[in-house]
């Protein structure tokens, strides 16, 4: 019997915000509790900690470089062959979307779909009142914040309406006794950081964890992070270290919501007797600055609190492992996981690899899952304030009072980041490099590119992250005439044993 498989994806939510992770704070009691019965990857990141390109990254198993979505605006632009919703459909799954869609597919192209944005829903016919209040005080909000809990209660809020919708397609699917795949699309936490209460009073602002940055470590970060601190202390005025305090509360109460929505997901599996042959995977699309460094939301280069992101996989035939730590694993990596359990090839162009041995606890070659790399930039020069183009004009900021931190500014150029042991490394097409010791500096204030002692490490990880970026090259288009492209079926460079006259090799093409 195939398995059902059900992805939860949260939009804009940290790894580290857990007590499971390590945060003094417990925000997500549940998640953690079902993490123990699964294996809960502590080393899990994001190709882009970008919306678009992460989600479409993963559908398609590419990297954004690859599949050519590098912005939240090129969903048109899409590169590969087949993606998941391509190999479900011919494996016989229904498919359905409930929540946040901002990905290449449109959401006709889903069995089932009943979707929102971050502030609500356009068709408002189906909605209660007290819904439509909700829908009516986000669009308020200017896509930033609330000082004041949002009106209703939880079940009027996204997430819960979203679960809602995931368990009226389950019930109808269940009916036909076939597989069914069901992508949950939370889009919460990402701004405009609002709840309602208890979860508003839930994390007082005034009994937060510190935290470990602040604006005195931005210039060692580079020009694009003291930009976007100038932009937003214009946007959130002289009250701005209260207002990222007061958000950093919202933020942590909106993780409680989604918690609770997820307990009440998977509960309602369990009561209708389809939980045990349910594959569950709990990710989310990139992080959140979150108050590090001043700063809240995403935009500039590759820091570790936008690209290390959850990642729990939980159901029929995954080992009970818990919380594990030494392997790096990535979004891509999710579609040819699904297609080793489903004993189907990758399409042509996928770029991870199986995770089924890590789940299982089975063996595998241990440089699989040795590094960490994630991409972003659309490319060309870095945009400057000598360039005469302005955040108003590049309709990023009206007024001052609303700010898009994905702009011309934070998302130009090309930047590569990759992670290996205790170490990271982000260079951009400048040769403009950053290394850092996460294990003594897990926030990245320390740069040690120019430190003595540090450069035969510095080697390594340029060598390192050279091979990843040449794993990353893109085999679409094969070539044509009598060349044959080696892959292997899960995905894997490092497998000794592995032929091209091994069953399920794939050349491409065969002509």
């Amino acid at each position: 019997m195939k398995p059902n498989i059900v992805i939860v994806m949260t939009d804009q939510q940290r790894h580290d915000l857990r007590k499971a992770a390590g945060y003094p704070l417990d925000t997500m009691p549940f998640l953690d509790s079902f993490a123990e019965k699964g294996v809960d990857f502590s080393q899990a990141y994001t190709p882009n900690p970008t919306c678009m390109p992460a989600r479409v990254s993963l559908f398609t198993g590419r990297y954004c470089q690859s599949h050519c979505v590098r912005t939240n605006h090129n969903a048109a632009d899409a590169v590969y062959t087949e993606d998941l919703l391509d190999v479900l459909k011919q494996q016989g799954y229904t498919t359905a979307l409930c929540g946040k869609n901002h990905s290449h597919h449109k959401v006709e192209e889903f069995d089932f779909h009943e979707v929102n944005g971050h502030l609500g829903v356009e068709d408002r016919q189906h909605l209660s009142q007290s819904e439509q209040e909700l829908d009516d005080f986000l669009k308020t909000l200017k896509f930033i914040d609330s000082q004041e809990p949002a009106p209703g209660d939880a079940t009027d809020q996204l997430p819960y309406r979203n679960v809602s919708s995931a368990l009226k397609f389950v019930d109808e699917v269940k009916e036909t006794e076939k597989p069914f795949f069901a992508w949950v699309s939370f889009a919460e936490p990402h701004n405009p950081y609002q709840v309602c209460e208890p979860y508003f009073s839930m994390f007082s602002p005034h009994l937060l964890p510190p935290l470990s940055t602040g604006p005195e470590n931005l210039e060692g970060k580079g020009p694009r992070y003291t930009w976007i601190r100038g932009i937003w202390e214009k946007v959130l005025g002289t009250e701005i270290e209260q207002r990222i305090n007061r958000d950093r509360s919202n933020y942590l109460g909106m993780l409680r919501l989604i918690d609770d929505q997820f307990k009440r997901l998977i509960e309602g599996l369990e009561h209708r007797n389809l939980l045990d042959n349910t594959l569950v995977l709990f990710i989310s699309d990139h992080g959140d600055f979150m108050g590090e460094y001043g700063l809240v939301r995403k935009g500039p280069d590759l820091s570790d609190v936008l690209t290390h992101i959850p990642m729990i996989w939980r159901g029929p035939g995954i080992a009970n492992q818990g919380r594990v730590g030494t392997n790096f694993v990535n979004i891509v990596d999710i579609l040819p996981t699904l297609c080793d359990y489903l004993g189907v090839h990758t399409p042509f162009g996928v770029q991870g690899k199986s995770l089924r041995p890590l789940l299982e606890n089975t063996a595998y070659d241990p440089k699989e899952y040795e590094v960490a790399y994630s991409e972003t930039g659309f490319g060309g020069l870095y945009w400057d304030e000598e360039d005469n183009l302005t955040p108003q004009e590049e309709k990023a900021c009206h007024l001052w009072e609303t700010f898009d931190c994905l702009n011309t500014w934070t998302q130009c150029g090309q930047v590569r980041m990759l992670r290996k042991g205790d170490y990271k490394i982000q260079v951009d097409m400048l040769g403009t490099g950053y290394l850092y010791n996460l294990k003594d500096d897990p926030v990245e204030i320390n740069n040690l590119w120019d430190g003595e002692m540090y450069q035969a490490i510095k080697a390594d990880m340029l060598t390192e992250l050279t091979a990843a970026m040449l794993r990353a090259t893109d085999p679409i288009p094969a070539p044509r005439n009598r060349y044959r492209t080696k892959l292997h079926p899960k995905g894997f460079w490092f497998d000794k044993e592995f032929h091209a006259s091994d069953p399920g090799v794939l050349q491409v093409p065969k002509s």
